[in-house]
């Protein structure tokens, strides 16, 4: 069990050093009136596109916006030649409509391709093959809008390795397919929401323990770490549930820089009072309090994907219940190994206080870079 224990925390910690977020792009397509004629607008990220394409030319470690719209035709080249729109056994010919922009994100800069798929005809069905940046990063995602004919409630679709084609559907999807789909995101964004995880796991760690004359104690029984995970969890969900509710409706917003730096201060802050035990007994409380940051972090990835407004609860609600089946999956997988080694000196030192030193370093350097715009 150890050496599982051991195994999660260093593949955990070693995937968030590599990056706070996974590569995405987010394409909306959109399908004329009458017509086989396509308008695709599609956000690809300046770092991932610096790493294939070398735009920084001056080797300054900073792009600007001169830098970035010389190499426009490049970038659209590159795009183009990774997505294929086709119906039947044509392929719809590519046409820029704009030139390129440039579109703050949630975490960075990303250009912003405005073109137009020509086809001589939806008659045959629509089908989309993406391979954006696969051959550098399998882990890629292009993250996709579809409006079928007749502006009817957008269908959300997920390219990757082994999703890389896919056919787009030309009559309205059902409430089950939105459900499902924005389900799925939502277990997927918790699971790559490496900051997420890391305040969630650091407010449990001592969920095993008790704290006894200043030093931490195996708990006596389950029911006792159980009751206490439930409590940390339920007031975390809750928190997180109102202001992604609150921030998914524009019924409240903040500035991004803003929550992404909190989010990682309240990293910091769970990590360390792991080593004084200062809020022994009501972590429960910093889970909520906390978590309502956490919820606008949450509101930030659903606004990348994109809220379909024809289905909006319905998209809301799924990726709502997939963030918790997600972070539910995680405390089954965490809550028994870390109970089996509760009274061990490997989890007592080890695990929970060398571990929370570790967490509170990274989220440290996430909280400079997010403050500062590293």
């Amino acid at each position: 069990m150890k050496r599982w224990l051991a195994f999660l925390l260093t593949l955990l910690l070693a995937s968030a050093a590599l990056a706070h977020k996974p590569s995405d792009s987010y394409l909306t397509l959109r399908s004329g009136e009458g017509n086989g004629d396509i308008t695709v607008r599609w956000d690809i990220a300046l770092r991932d596109l610096d790493y294939v394409l070398q735009l920084d030319r001056d080797s300054n470690g900073e792009l600007n916006w001169g830098e970035v719209r010389q190499r426009g035709a490049d970038i659209t080249r590159l795009a183009t030649q990774n997505l294929q729109l086709s119906s039947g056994d044509k392929q719809c010919a590519w046409e820029t409509t704009a030139p390129l922009q440039l579109d703050r994100h949630s975490d960075g800069t990303y250009a912003v391709l405005s073109l137009a798929a020509r086809c001589a005809s939806l008659d045959a069905g629509l089908k989309a093959r993406y391979s954006l940046f696969f051959d550098v990063d399998p882990s890629h995602r292009g993250l996709v809008q579809w409006v079928a004919p007749g502006g009817a409630a957008a269908q959300a679709l997920v390219f990757g390795t082994e999703s890389a084609q896919q056919t787009l559907a030309l009559q309205p999807t059902g409430a089950w397919q939105t459900l499902r789909q924005y389900l799925a995101d939502g277990v997927w964004h918790i699971w790559i929401g490496y900051d997420h995880i890391l305040f969630l796991l650091a407010l449990l760690l001592p969920a095993v323990l008790v704290r006894r004359e200043r030093r931490w104690d195996g708990a006596p029984r389950l029911s006792g770490a159980l009751k206490e995970v439930v409590k940390v969890v339920t007031a975390f969900t809750l928190a997180h549930s109102i202001t992604l509710s609150l921030a998914a409706l524009q019924v409240i917003s903040l500035p991004s820089r803003l929550v992404e730096s909190a989010i990682a201060a309240s990293v910091v802050l769970a990590a360390l009072n792991n080593l004084r035990g200062t809020i022994e007994g009501r972590r429960w409380v910093m889970a909520f309090c906390f978590g309502l940051l956490h919820g606008f972090g949450f509101a930030s990835v659903l606004a990348d994907l994109g809220l379909p407004q024809g289905a909006l609860v319905l998209a809301l609600v799924g990726f709502n219940l997939g963030v918790e089946v997600g972070q539910l999956a995680i405390v089954a997988v965490f809550l028994p190994i870390a109970f089996g080694l509760r009274k061990t000196r490997f989890y007592q030192v080890g695990v929970l206080q060398a571990g929370s030193l570790v967490v509170a370093a990274l989220a440290s350097w996430w909280l400079a870079q997010r403050m500062f715009d590293l």
